[in-house]
């Protein structure tokens, strides 16, 4: 982390707006509607990727701003297009998935933490699935070093990385966002969240998880087809790396993995075998090129916006 100071002062409590909720969402009504359904008191702005007509619907009924970009951006696209027009300028944002649900007194104590101490450009809540189950919600940012130590089997190896905190639910600074700017729209559904956290990294910021805190994601917005999903997160990681690591830092964790797949593609049996095969297919051919298959290839004709 370098040396220099990130930001001043933050406002004090009084002095500070509420969160601007941005929720960026594709399909899946039925999970909008119970995202939405505690946070009514709140500036809310929606994103609609899918253009559909009921999730127009939910949004006037809650009075949240509705905004029909006409084609699917993807998420970090979607949050900055949200950006882009925010009802409350100036405010701190808390991304949602129309997935998750979280309570007024978690977004207030989550906001109280993002301003205790300067620097902290993020903060998530811990999270529970469906299940009741604690879910992971921090990761280590993508290195081709891991890549390279998990083929040889001596992970344990590498030194402990700085983490991100995924995206599903997570307030960010408003002097952050100003600071290290909106998202990277080459970023599709994966690691938007990752590259944005690292950035504020590079500038000296934090991003943190309040544990005490908790937010419920059941995880069924974005995908039901796992091996789609699994092309859209390999995809970007592979922008990631890309990216922070330079393309000779890509290729070496693209063929630690493909070359780590064919020892388990012999030896393995039954869906372990499969897996592997899958996995080494992919990253063979590149998850970015494998992604272009399942985008959309070209915009809808209606556009439209609604603001409360």
């Amino acid at each position: 982390m370098n040396s220099r100071s990130p930001a001043g002062p933050s406002p004090a409590a009084g002095d500070r707006l509420d969160p601007e909720i941005v929720i960026v969402a594709y399909g899946t009504p039925d999970l909008l509607r119970d995202a939405l359904a505690p946070i009514a008191g709140f500036a809310v702005t929606i994103v609609d990727n899918s253009s559909l007509p009921e999730i127009a619907a939910i949004a006037r009924e809650a009075g949240a701003a509705y905004w029909d970009p006409g084609a699917n951006l993807g998420f970090g696209a979607g949050v900055n297009h949200a950006l882009a027009r925010r009802r409350t300028p100036g405010s701190d944002v808390l991304l949602l998935n129309p997935d998750a649900v979280v309570e007024p007194e978690a977004i207030r104590r989550l906001q109280e933490t993002l301003h205790a101490e300067p620097g902290i450009a993020s903060v998530g809540p811990a999270q529970l699935d469906a299940d009741g189950h604690r879910s992971r919600i921090t990761w280590p940012y993508p290195d081709p070093l891991e890549y390279l130590a998990k083929t040889v089997r001596l992970e344990r190896f590498v030194p402990v990385r700085a983490q991100y905190v995924i995206g599903s639910v997570l307030m960010l600074n408003a002097a952050a966002l100003e600071r290290v700017g909106g998202f990277d729209e080459e970023f599709f559904l994966y690691a938007e969240e990752a590259d944005w956290e690292y950035r504020a990294h590079l500038a000296g910021w934090r991003n943190i998880v309040r544990e005490d805190v908790t937010a419920l994601h059941v995880g069924a917005a974005t995908s039901s087809d796992a091996a789609r999903r699994e092309v859209f997160l390999q995809a970007g990681q592979e922008r990631f790396l890309r990216k922070h690591h330079g393309v000779w830092g890509w290729q070496l964790a693209r063929w630690s993995v493909v070359v780590g797949s064919l020892p388990r593609r012999l030896l393995l049996r039954g869906d372990r075998r499969r897996a592997a095969r899958e996995r080494g297919l992919l990253f063979q051919r590149g998850p970015v090129a494998v992604e272009q298959t399942y985008r959309p290839r070209a915009p809808r004709a209606a556009v439209a916006d609604e603001r409360p």
